[in-house]
Order: C-alpha cells, then structure tokens, then sequence
C-alpha cells in the first residue's frame, strides 16, 4: 500500500485508467444521452487518458514529481476529445497544481481533488448538475474532511483514494436524480461514469488491490434517441442550456474543437464570444495553450472567432448526430488558389483554380475559403500560397469535409509554389495520388522574393532599415542589399543550382519589370538551357517572386 503519490504510481495510475476505460469504451458510450446522445463520450475519455499515459511514457524513468505531473496534464490537453475529455484534461491539471510541487501524501491528494473540482468548475461556462461535475464537487466535498484510518492527525493516501472512490460511485448513481434526461432514459451520466472509472483506478493502484476489472455502470435499459423536440435542453456537455430552440444543445449542428494559443484576456473574451454563438462551451487549459470545445450552428463563426485573438491550430469540426447538412455536395474535382494580387488571380484562374484574394500581409475569411471549396466541386484541393493562410484553409476544409466533401490542403508557402502544384493537377487521376504529385511539386519549388523596405525590422541577415532591400530565400532572410535589381540578382543566384529547369517569375507593384528583366538576361546568360517564365503577378510588398523547379 502506497504511502506517497509518487512518480512511478502516476505511471501506473494513467496507463491502469486508460487500458480500463478503453475495455469499458462501449459500455460508456451507451450511456451518452447528455447534451446529444452522439454515443463516444467513453472513446473521448478512453482517447485522453490514453494521450496522458502516453506522454508519461516518453518521460526518463527518473522524472521527478513537477515534471512528471506536468507532462500528466499537459498530454491530456493535447489528446482531450469531447466535453468530458476536456473537462476532465482540467481535472488533472488541478491535480498537477498541488501535487507537482507536494509529497503526494493523503493530505497533499485532497488538496489536489479539491483543486481539480475548483478548476474543472470554472472551466464550463454554465454548468449543470447532474454531470461529471457533480460528481467531482461530491469528491472534493468527501476529501476536503476525509477521517484518518490509523489515527494519525492527517488522512493516509490509501483511505484518501478510497474516499474519493466510494464518493464517486455514489455520486453517479444520483445523477438520475439531478438531471431529467438521464432518468428519462434509464441511464447514470457517461462523463461521470468515466471519471469514476479514473478514480476507481487512481484507488486500486494506492492500494495495490487492482484485481483486473474496474466495474463500469451499466445502463437500466438500452436508451433510444430522444425524439427532435425532447433531447436535453442541457447548453454545455457539463453545462446548462438555452430550453428549447436554437439554444437547445440538441438543436446544434458542430461541435468544434480546438487548440489555441493565446493570452488569458484574449480567452476571456473568446469565452464570451463563444457562448454567444452557441453552447457546450469549455475553455481549459493555460500558459499561452489551451483547448477549447463549444457546440454551434456556425462552426465558421467559431473558428473565425479564434483567428481574431490568437493562433488556433488542430481544428477539429464534426456533425453531431441527427443533423442534416446545410450545403449541397456538387460533383466534380477542383483546386482553390488564395491570390495576393490581380495578375495572380488571373494566372490562377487561367489554369483553372477557383481563386480567393486577398490583400498582401492580410489572410482571406474563413468564409471567403469555406465558400471557394463549396464551388470548386465534390473533391477539392486547396492551396494557400502562404503560410500564414495554412490555418484559415485547413479549418475551411475541416467544415467542407462535415459536409461530404473531399478536401486536401497542400502546404504551399508561396505562389510559386501553388503554380506548380497547379502544373501538375490531373482532374482524371484518383484524388489521393493527385494531391501527392501536387504536394511534391510544392515541395521541389524553391522560392525566394525581395522586399522594400519601409520600416525597420531585425532579420537573421541583419537590421534592415527603411531603403535597403530584403532578400528572401525560401522563407529565411538571405541578403540585404540597396537596391531591387542587385537584390534580386542575388537571390535568384542562391536559387538556381544545376538541377534547375524551369525559372517563374511574379512581377509585383511598383517594379516597372527591371528586376524581373536583369533576372531574365542573367539567366540567359549563365543557364541558357533553363526556362524562364514572367507574368505580371500584381502583388504589392513584394516586387519580385522567384519560383525555381
């Protein structure tokens, strides 16, 4: 029997809840009846737990405590999926709080419970009872006074854990009784049901009594979907709800998820901004990431949200059950170009792509990208041609797909880049082997650029100030020179090696095609066995686009 919650115990602790709620998956799914019977909230669960002991297990074996809690948390941020997968990635960082920097005594595992609830509580923006954050109060209730078992004048973590176990369990079976869409189907809540499962585990390793099964509750009866108008009026998957209407949890199209990067104002008026659009909002998380969870008809809106206050990033949309789609699937296969001038544009659209412009420095909507896919046709590719627009366009995909269709994002980084992907698309071959050739068509293109400088700006090359020209080789600053044509000169010289066969040209504002021309008769002259391609690219910032396959 374990005095202290030690590293190691951790260990056994996260890999004994995720192995249990994995051979308890099915059961638990059965259960999920709140805020939409979508059946997966053990997979969530299952999955999480699974992210957790997965990070501990690329740890050293001598990891401390702070680190080894702390990796705990944050793996089950990164994994969480679904409400309960998030709400309880916040649980455990509240554990992580106290117990990183604790004994891990009894005493040390109450203050961590209590702080676990605290934590999980305020993550929920309307939180309900009768859910699996009842079930944490409950515990944390039973903990903050747990008697001691030998006498001693602090509790023993064995009778702690089993505290926290036993109060669990009973706290499940009264979930029936706090919220009415469980006893009308028959059913404890499935979130509480899995945490009860981690804390019944949590138990079983302090008290070296796991004999190979952690029971899950099963459901009364088998519940069947509630009709349209009679599902939960619950708002989050641990909060309360708007009571019939669009407000009704039922009535929501997505469920979007997400990690963000950002400031805690920022999520604060996330927060706010998300519970406005929708329900099931749950924002955990913090030190500049966290993971963000809400149901909505607009998962754009949601989205867009996001790219307004920080950097959102694993973008996840899906239907939730019972939800027709909104936009028709049309037939056919397309490309999506983002342009950032009107001669690309039209060079885009001359090859055939449905193009989204946008101005230079500036990302396109989501909505401007969701749009194009929808146009494009059934299989889509998409190519931003930049990489600030890469999140835009896979979130923009990520709805497409809820919706039937076929999307592939390749990572194009510059125009040149999109043009050469476009070179190769072949609307006849399988759409899988046409985004591979068009992503190493990408990926064979180096490029380059130079830019004017109007302000000043510290580059791996060196302070540039206003008057000297930047240029740029395949995303990292290479050489700052004074004027544009030099400049430009130099940059294709790093470019083109003896492999290179084909040399595109993008002639931007204000360059009056004296860049692009000294490019051009070098080239001539040195490589006369290369060809060189020019349009006029129209974009601003930028005089000159260098593209070489």
């Amino acid at each position: 029997m374990l005095q202290v919650l030690d590293p190691p115990a951790v260990r056994r602790w996260s890999r004994l809840a995720a192995e249990t709620l994995g051979r308890g998956r099915e059961e638990i799914d059965a259960l999920n009846v709140f805020p939409v019977p979508d059946g997966d909230t053990g997979t969530n669960l299952h999955l999480t737990m699974l992210s957790a002991a997965e990070a501990l297990d690329g740890l050293p074996g001598d990891a401390d405590a702070a680190l080894t809690w702390q990796t705990l948390a944050q793996g089950a941020l990164l994994g969480a999926r679904g409400n309960s997968g998030v709400i309880v990635s916040q649980a455990l960082r509240g554990l992580a709080e106290v117990l990183g920097k604790a004994p891990g005594d009894g005493l040390d595992l109450g203050r961590g419970l209590v702080r676990a609830a605290e934590l999980a509580r305020a993550a929920v923006s309307r939180p309900v009872e009768g859910t699996i954050l009842s079930v944490l109060t409950a515990v944390a209730s039973a903990v903050r006074g747990a008697p001691a078992d030998t006498g001693r004048p602090c509790p023993d973590l064995a009778s702690v854990a089993r505290s926290a176990a036993r109060e669990a369990r009973s706290a499940l079976r009264r979930t029936p009784e706090q919220l009415e869409v469980l006893a009308r189907s028959g059913v404890v809540d499935a979130g509480a049901a899995g945490l009860t499962v981690i804390l019944e585990s949590l138990a079983a390793v302090v008290t070296d009594s796991y004999t190979g099964r952690v029971d899950i509750p099963a459901p009364a009866r088998r519940p069947a979907p509630a009709p349209q108008g009679e599902r939960s009026a619950g708002g989050t998957g641990e909060g309360p709800g708007r009571a019939g209407g669009p407000g009704d949890a039922g009535h929501f199209g997505y469920e979007v998820m997400y990690l963000l990067d950002a400031g805690e104002a920022e999520v604060a008026a996330l927060r706010a901004e998300l519970d406005a659009l929708g329900d099931s909002v749950v924002v955990v998380g913090g030190d500049g990431l966290w993971n963000v969870h809400v149901h909505v008809d607009d998962a754009g809106a949601a989205i867009e949200a996001a790219l307004r206050l920080g950097r959102p990033h694993r973008i996840t949309v899906t239907y939730l059950s019972g939800h027709g789609r909104t936009h028709p699937v049309t037939g056919g296969r397309g490309v999506v170009a983002v342009a950032a001038g009107p001669g690309l544009a039209a060079v885009f659209e001359e090859a055939g792509a449905v193009v989204v412009r946008r101005e230079p420095g500036s990302t396109p909507s989501l909505a401007a990208v969701l749009a194009a896919i929808r146009k494009a046709g059934s299989q889509v590719v998409v190519l931003p041609n930049d990489s600030g627009v890469r999140e835009v366009a896979m979130a923009a995909a990520e709805i497409a797909r809820e919706e039937g269709l076929t999307v592939g994002v390749i990572p194009t980084r510059a125009s040149v880049q999109g043009l050469s992907a476009l070179a190769v698309h072949d609307p006849l071959r399988r759409f899988d082997d046409d985004v591979v050739a068009m992503t190493e068509a990408a990926a064979h293109t180096r490029h380059g650029h130079v830019w004017a400088a109007d302000r000043e700006v510290m580059t791996s090359a060196g302070l540039v100030v206003p008057g000297d020209v930047l240029g740029v080789v395949d995303g990292e600053a290479a050489v700052i020179g004074a004027d544009l044509t030099g400049t430009a000169l130099e940059v294709a010289r790093r470019l083109v090696s003896s492999g290179s066969e084909l040399v595109t040209l993008l002639e931007g504002v204000g360059a009056c095609g004296e860049p692009a021309r000294a490019v051009e008769e070098y080239l001539a002259t040195v490589r006369p066995d290369v060809e060189v391609v020019r349009y006029e690219g129209g974009q601003g910032g930028y005089p000159l686009l260098i593209g070489v396959e």
